[in-house]
């Protein structure tokens, strides 16, 4: 029985495939598009293993999420989509309305409470957004920030000055040329953030705080984050698996 997971970001679609809907199971195959794109996902998972179970989460909105289900429905295929509850998984909501939170960051909450289950945890995805969220001791989901990508900062700059259309450049100490200075400027915004709410979250818990750091733009700030941190490249992934986990489970003992 093989399950396979749907990440639909703002900018790319992200699949992986378990070898089953259990907790533990192998990620054996796994793979990225931009959406785009999207209308090839047929033929990309028409050359792996046959899925039985399809979950996923999307905030790529309503029209890009039914070309997915257009996708899936050629190959026989429905998708759960997932959205954030008030508990689940071992983690509680805090969200003032919340099915409102993302339902990625809520998947990336759940996969880090399933790896971090003895300490608070901050999770700092980097994506399009950068999402900064936290995590208690007890497993409550205590709330995070939002800001820009480097790639929406980028954009930007562009938009609001002239001259800044150069090339991506490198995150280094000391820039001396423009595209390193934009590159190093937003690594350091980011990562002063993440700074920040480690602090306080480090402060609430009164404890060591675990740092994990995902996303398809998360290379780009391991140098710059100055926090000790795992870098979890499939942490929705993990999170997606542990909710098919749970409703395996439920249904075998109804």
């Amino acid at each position: 029985m093989h399950l396979l997971v749907l990440d639909v970001g703002n900018t790319r679609l992200k699949w992986g495939l378990y070898a089953s809907p259990q907790r533990g199971a192998e990620l054996f195959a796994s793979g990225a598009m931009l959406l785009e794109e999207v209308d090839q996902l047929h033929a990309v998972l028409a050359a792996q293993p046959r899925a039985t179970q399809v979950i996923g989460c999307a905030v790529a909105g309503a029209v890009v999420t039914a070309r997915v289900c257009a996708e899936l429905d050629a190959l026989g295929l429905q998708c759960n989509w997932i959205s954030a509850q008030s508990e689940q998984c071992g983690v509680r909501n805090s969200y003032a309305a919340p099915s409102l939170l993302g339902a990625d960051r809520w998947a990336a909450q759940l996969g880090a409470r399933q790896r971090i289950s003895d300490q608070a945890a901050m999770v700092i995805s980097v994506g399009t957004a950068v999402t900064v969220d936290c995590l208690s001791r007890d497993g409550i989901f205590i709330g995070g920030i939002i800001l820009p990508g480097f790639g929406l900062m980028l954009k930007a700059l562009e938009m609001g000055t002239a001259g800044l259309r150069v090339p991506e450049g490198e995150i280094c100490d000391f820039p001396v040329n423009t595209s390193d200075a934009l590159m190093s400027g937003g690594a350091l915004a980011i990562s002063g953030a993440a700074r920040q709410m480690h602090a306080r979250l480090q402060a609430h818990e009164r404890g060591e705080v675990a740092v994990l750091l995902t996303g398809g733009a998360a290379p780009k700030l391991r140098d710059a984050l100055g926090l000790p941190h795992q870098h979890v490249e499939h942490l929705v992934f993990e999170g997606l698996l542990c909710i098919a986990a749970q409703q395996a489970q439920t249904h075998q003992s109804t």
